[in-house]
């Protein structure tokens, strides 16, 4: 039985979780193939000292080394916020075939820049396709609440 949008988001969300639990931005994210998870990952920024360090970054290495390749045309992301420029440019080296996010991210999500042109010199691969807005109350109330309990502390 094939699972719906929102119960991979909310294992996303899980993931986004997991990083708030080691104060890290909550940002979580799983790949599908084929109705299995193959991957999952969280923000590991601050844990790792790396910038690149983000969740889609973790997953989509682990989904390329689950299955062999480096082609996830036949995948699905689905991540809690709206990538930004850096994971964007790795989807499109992925050849993702769909992206679903949550919340939108105003500030450095990727579509602030162009999804595709008529080129197809877009930010994302051509075929990639983009649901957005799945869940985005939950997804955006659990960034929130972790940069207010951030402010909090400070």
């Amino acid at each position: 039985m094939e699972r719906s949008d929102e119960e991979y988001m909310k294992m996303a969300i899980r993931e986004a979780m997991y990083a708030m639990d080691q104060d890290e931005v909550p940002i979580g994210c799983v790949v599908v193939c084929k109705d299995q998870v193959i991957a999952r990952g969280h923000n590991l920024v601050e844990r790792l000292h790396d910038f690149t360090a983000h969740a889609e970054m973790q997953a989509f290495t682990s989904a390329s080394e689950f299955l062999g390749g480096k082609s996830l045309d036949e995948c699905t992301l689905y991540v809690t916020l709206e990538p930004c420029v850096m994971c964007a440019g790795a989807a499109y080296n992925t050849r993702i075939g769909r992206i679903v996010f949550g919340a939108s991210d105003e500030k450095r999500g990727f579509t602030k820049f162009g999804v595709h042109s008529i080129n197809h010199q877009g930010i994302l691969h051509p075929k990639t396709e983009i649901k957005s807005g799945v869940l985005e109350e939950e997804c955006a109330t659990l960034l929130r609440e972790f940069f207010v309990s951030k402010r909090h502390r400070e």
